[in-house]
């Protein structure tokens, strides 16, 4: 389904969100001649800071007019189920739409690729955008990775890229990629989808617009039989990391081949093929690669000392992969759980030394390490990055890992996981002029 621009500019929007996606809504209807739309925000200072003084007259106007809306655009996060307007809301969720929808609608001529998944989304959107424009690709990045698709400014040769979060596809209904990845689906954000299911079914909407000359890369035989029942109508391409092991060690790149990266490598060498990359170029491509922020991210090393902020890690299953590939770790754990997390440290444990627990969920996760490995339990940041440094000075000659991968969300203490690893990278910095 495509409609004009033209034709979109009368229409009537309903803006649910005013944080940085509904934002740059805004900001895209007021660029384009958009003349019907009004926004809200539950947030009083996000409102506020938004639409200015006249604020207190616009929540009447609101819920009189997204009655009349042909649209309403709800920003990634807001489930309207729990939302404070969720009555007018639910009245009208035929007309909930999200930005990517939006975006679809008015660029048919643009080829996209789709990525989703619990773990490794923004790293592999990352790494598809570099090898992309290392091949003279047009490309541009957006979606859930940080840069609302809207923003983007493409050229109609171009090939979008596009992180899509499980809230975002939970109300999408004109996503239509030409290449639509699902990386791995384990349990996440359960108590925004309410179930399993329903978590797994918002992830297959990728497939579901999809026409034969598409093509859907899984690497799940759960997902395969899910994707066959509903019979979507893409190419299958299905992900054996086999293929890309074959030439892994022709990647000199140390971040891209730590075994964390794997999967996502996986993905991204099957699109290469399909994309008709030569692969001595693909290879050439990957030297220059560098790792996103807080993912595993080696910030600093000295004296037989590494220290790694892997904040981006939120659950277990995350977490999993730093303790796996890392020997002698000092782990900085804690923070706000995840509804139906597992930790099984069997195949892990005999890497950490010390657990580290902070947050205000302690006893949580204390469940899961008593009788496992050593802990102490130290309730904040820096509480946990003093404790470590004591042990160390007990310990000089030793290698160690000092591992920030906190297998939870950071809601409890910190703005963001971006905001968390900043300052355990700000904390390390200080205690390494007084240790070392």
């Amino acid at each position: 389904m495509s409609i004009s621009l033209n034709h979109l500019r009368h229409k009537n929007f309903a803006i649910y969100g005013l944080g940085v996606t509904g934002r740059s809504v805004i900001r895209y209807f007021h660029k384009h001649g958009f003349k019907n739309y009004i926004g809200w925000d539950d947030d009083k200072k996000v409102f506020k800071k938004s639409i200015g003084p006249k604020y207190k007259n616009m929540r009447s106007d609101f819920l009189e007019l997204v009655n009349f809306a042909d649209y309403i655009i709800v920003s990634p996060g807001i489930n309207i189920h729990k939302a404070k307007l969720k009555k007018i809301l639910l009245k009208n969720k035929q007309k909930v739409i999200t930005d990517l929808d939006l975006f679809y609608l008015l660029n048919p001529g643009i080829k996209s690729i789709v990525v989703t998944g619990t773990n490794g989304k923004s790293t592999t959107c990352k790494i598809i955008e570099h090898v992309l424009r290392k091949n003279n690709i047009n490309t541009g990045l957006g979606g859930n990775i940080g840069s609302p698709i809207l923003n983007l400014n493409l050229e109609k040769n171009s090939l979008a890229v596009v992180e899509a979060s499980s809230f975002q596809l939970a109300y999408s209904k004109f996503i239509k990629p030409d290449y639509a990845v699902i990386l791995n689906i384990t349990k996440d954000h359960l108590d925004w989808h309410g179930s399993m299911n329903s978590y797994i079914q918002s992830k297959l909407k990728i497939f579901s617009l999809q026409k034969r000359g598409n093509f859907a890369f899984i690497n799940s035989k759960k997902l395969l039989k899910k994707f066959r029942k509903n019979k979507y109508m893409s190419k299958i391409q299905f992900i054996n990391n086999k293929k890309y092991r074959k030439i892994k060690s022709k990647v000199q790149n140390d971040y891209l081949n730590l075994e964390v990266n794997e999967e996502n490598m996986s993905f991204v060498y099957a699109l290469s093929k399909i994309l008709k990359i030569k692969e001595k170029s693909f290879i050439k491509s990957l030297k220059s690669f560098k790792g996103l922020k807080h993912r595993h991210e080696t910030f600093y090393k000295k004296n037989n000392k590494t220290f790694i902020n892997d904040s981006k890690a939120t659950s277990f299953t995350a977490s999993r992969f730093a303790l796996k590939n890392n020997k002698n770790i000092l782990w900085i754990v804690g923070g706000l759980p995840k509804i139906g997390d597992r930790f099984q440290l069997e195949e892990v444990k005999k890497n950490i030394i010390k657990a580290y627990v902070i947050g205000k969920y302690t006893n949580y996760f204390k469940r899961f390490l008593k009788g496992k490995i050593n802990f102490e339990s130290c309730k904040t940041l820096n509480n946990a990055v003093n404790s470590i440094f004591k042990d160390i000075n007990n310990a000089r000659e030793r290698k160690i890992t000092v591992l920030l991968s906190p297998a939870s969300a950071s809601y409890d203490q910190f703005k963001n996981f971006g905001d968390r690893g900043e300052k355990f990278k700000k904390l390390i910095k200080n205690y390494t002029k007084k240790y070392f």
